[in-house]
Parts: structure tokens; sequence; C-alpha cells
């Protein structure tokens, strides 16, 4: 799944917006209410919120380790697409 704002796009591995705790850590971790749980549990992005985002890298630290490669990537459009490491 993916989201662009006018800033920045989000882009999470499909089968990591479906894992329930994931959401959950997401959705507590992002201090501008990018991320949003679903009444299924599954991860939904707030498209009006994504140029809110400061690149805290909060989202990133929740989501380390779920999966052999990155769940969530925030990409910086504004810098030729440079993913925030």
């Amino acid at each position: 799944m993916r989201a662009d704002g006018t800033f920045i796009a989000v882009e999470v591995e499909d089968a990591a917006a479906r894992d329930a705790d994931l959401a959950r850590r997401l959705t507590e971790a992002c201090p501008v209410d990018i991320f949003a749980q679903s009444d299924t549990g599954a991860l939904e992005l707030v498209e009006r919120n994504l140029d809110e985002c400061v690149l805290c890298r909060l989202c990133l630290d929740a989501a380390d380790g779920w999966g052999p490669g990155p769940a969530v990537k925030i990409i910086k459009l504004y810098d030729n697409d440079a993913v925030l490491a």
C-alpha cells in the first residue's frame, strides 16, 4: 500500500498492513496520525495527514524487525524520492 502527499509518500508492505499488532504499534507511535487501524485491525494510511510528517522515524522504529525487509518506507518526494533511513 502506498499513499502520496505533496512532500512525502508512505509505503507499507501489503503483508505488514494486514498485521494487526504492527498496525497498532504504528498508530500509537506516529505523533501526527498518519497511521490508523481499521475495525478489522488492518493498517490504514490517513492521506490528509501525510504532509504533517516531521521525519521523526518513530514509525520506522515501531516497524523494525517486522520482516526480512523494511515494512514501512518514508519517501521524500521533494528530495528525488530519497528514502528516509
